[in-house]
């Protein structure tokens, strides 16, 4: 990536105003502003590469405990992205390197050089790999459901950024039987054909708890539930005996921006069964980033993971990105190529 001169302005993305319902177009703003002017000990960066993930939504609603500040209206939106460093003082930096850092939904940003991070591509060979969410997903698998050789495994949300990880770690680590929960058979099909999957439930398909009745007559082993709502419910229900359930999203409510998503969980019957629930935050698992950066990277040079993604070229499409994203419109991580 060669640097070029750097504009006087550029484009940037800003929430309109909170959104009440469906999140659409009309709550965002693009803007053109002034190219930020990089201070002392400050790098200028210029984004190539951004993500867009559910929580965001929540983040526009303004409310929800989560580890990072909600976006303010009128104000420019913020994010995971890859950019190309455009100059930088005297430090570790140096111009052309390519950096991870938070202030997506923008051309180019002003950061802090401990603000930003300097991408290791021989661990990770590809940028896209640093925009993933394998590492939630690779969490999952390994602290939070704790998969073991033989498992019959369930994930909720199966054909999103983590779930499409999700299913591949879970292989990895030795689970027997994979099965996803997705909202279409176009999805279904390419969970099983291409993504380690073994099967899927279909939520047009009919009941759930009959669905994964028949997909996994013998019970469940463990659980990635990206969803809550009545999937982790079901889930729950065919839960075996020392089941380990991880809770890592809550897509039932976090689509239409709340920050609470409450099931109904029959505690007599996880206390009989020794039913293990435990939430799982990558921010609270930051020590485990080497070991996962070692696996990643080596699933990735072997060809035995990939980063299933969706590319939208174009900081002006990111909104309507973000919107299909919720619609679930896309497989994998959606990406925007600036």
């Amino acid at each position: 990536m060669n640097a070029a001169p750097v504009p006087a302005t550029h484009r940037e993305v800003h929430l309109a105003a909170r959104p009440e319902g469906p999140l659409t177009t009309d709550h965002f703003r693009l803007v053109e502003a002034p190219v930020p002017v990089a201070g002392p000990r400050r790098i200028l960066v210029r984004n190539r590469l951004m993500g867009v993930t559910a929580v965001m939504r929540t983040l526009m609603a303004g409310n929800g405990e989560l580890p990072m500040p909600g976006y303010a209206p009128g104000a420019v939106l913020s994010g995971p992205a890859v950019g190309e460093v455009i100059s930088a003082p005297e430090g570790s930096l140096k111009r052309g390197d390519l950096v991870e850092h938070n202030a997506g939904w923008r051309e180019y940003a002003v950061l802090g050089e401990d603000e930003a991070q300097r991408l290791d591509l021989e661990a990770l060979p590809d940028p896209v790999a640093h925009l993933s969410q394998g590492f939630v997903a690779w969490l999952a698998v390994v602290r939070g459901a704790e998969i073991r050789a033989g498992d019959t495994v369930l994930v909720t949300g199966a054909a999103g950024g983590v779930g499409t990880m999700a299913g591949q770690f879970a292989r990895l680590h030795g689970a027997a039987r994979v099965i996803g929960s997705t909202s279409s058979r176009q999805k279904a099909d390419r969970l099983t054909d291409r993504l380690g999957y073994d099967a899927a439930v279909i939520r047009s398909a009919g009941p759930i708890d009959d669905q994964l009745r028949a997909l996994a007559p013998d019970g469940l082993d463990a659980v990635i539930d990206l969803v809550g709502g009545d999937q982790l419910r079901a889930a729950l229900a065919q839960a075996r005996q020392g089941a380990r359930i991880a809770l890592v999203g809550s897509l039932a409510s976090q689509t239409a921006g709340s920050a609470t998503a409450p099931v109904v969980i029959d505690t007599a019957h996880v206390l009989n069964r020794g039913i293990t629930l435990r939430g799982i935050a990558g921010h609270a698992h930051l020590d485990a980033l080497g070991q996962w950066t070692e696996e990643f990277g080596r699933g990735l040079r072997a060809g035995t993971l990939t980063v299933p993604h969706t590319l939208v070229h174009g900081i002006d499409r990111a909104p309507q990105a973000l919107c299909d994203l919720l619609a679930g419109r896309h497989i994998g991580a959606v990406l925007i190529e600036l």
